[in-house]
């Protein structure tokens, strides 16, 4: 096995290409990861963070570059083979946690696994043990409007970790939280880092959480600086 997980060469993105306000974000990136890694890109506003991490998660596509994602090269790609990487290899955590309003927390977390084909007895097993992972087990059938900024977050964690994916991309996953509650958050990154092996991605502007991860990247103006 390939212990390469994200291999980026040379990525640029551009927006508005051909146009009189064509803005270029990032500007020819480098980057490699290797399976079980627990990695933070730092930088401040507007440094490209978001954009890079757009791009690795597969939600879009580089204007130039490659990109290989395991064994799959994201540029050939094609769009139904990218929603199934989304959904299969690769967990996603935000500062906005993303759950879906009026739906209990376990089938927020069972909706991955339900575009994903599968049943519906495994997938609601699937969804209890991982809510019991992430310390939830009592709030199983609380809506989102019901759970306080960091149970959202741990439901969001355990939906991310629904089909068992190889990368967790976790964007500014504590901004929205106090001091106490994204330490929480960030307990359960490392004990799914050191665990199951899952390889983390972190963006962060806090620094201080960029220094418990085992390498920090830090980005401005569209590059590693």
């Amino acid at each position: 096995m390939n212990d390469i997980i994200i291999n980026m060469r040379g990525i640029v993105k551009r927006f508005f290409i051909g146009q009189p306000n064509e803005l270029q974000i990032l500007h020819g990136i480098d980057l490699v990861v290797k399976r079980g890694e627990f990695i933070a890109i730092v930088g401040p506003s507007g440094s490209g963070k978001s954009t890079l991490m757009n791009l690795i998660g597969a939600l879009d596509r580089a204007t130039l570059g490659s990109y290989t994602l395991e064994d799959t090269v994201i540029e050939a790609a094609r769009d139904a083979e990218l929603s199934a990487i989304r959904n299969q290899k690769i967990g996603f955590v935000f500062q906005n946690f993303n759950l879906v309003p009026r739906t209990n927390a376990v089938k927020n977390v069972e909706l991955p696994m339900m575009y994903g084909g599968v049943n519906m007895r495994d997938r609601n097993r699937r969804a209890r043990e991982l809510m019991d992972m992430v310390e939830m087990g009592e709030r199983l059938y609380h809506q989102p409007n019901e759970l306080s900024g960091g149970q959202k977050q741990r439901v969001a964690i355990a939906r991310a970790m629904a089909n068992d994916p190889a990368i967790i991309l976790a964007d500014e996953p504590t901004g929205a939280l106090d001091t106490a509650t994204g330490r929480l958050v960030m307990d359960i990154f490392h004990s799914l880092n050191r665990e199951q092996g899952k390889t983390i991605v972190l963006i962060t502007h806090n620094k201080e959480l960029a220094a418990e991860t085992n390498r920090i990247l830090t980005m401005s103006d569209g590059v590693f600086v």
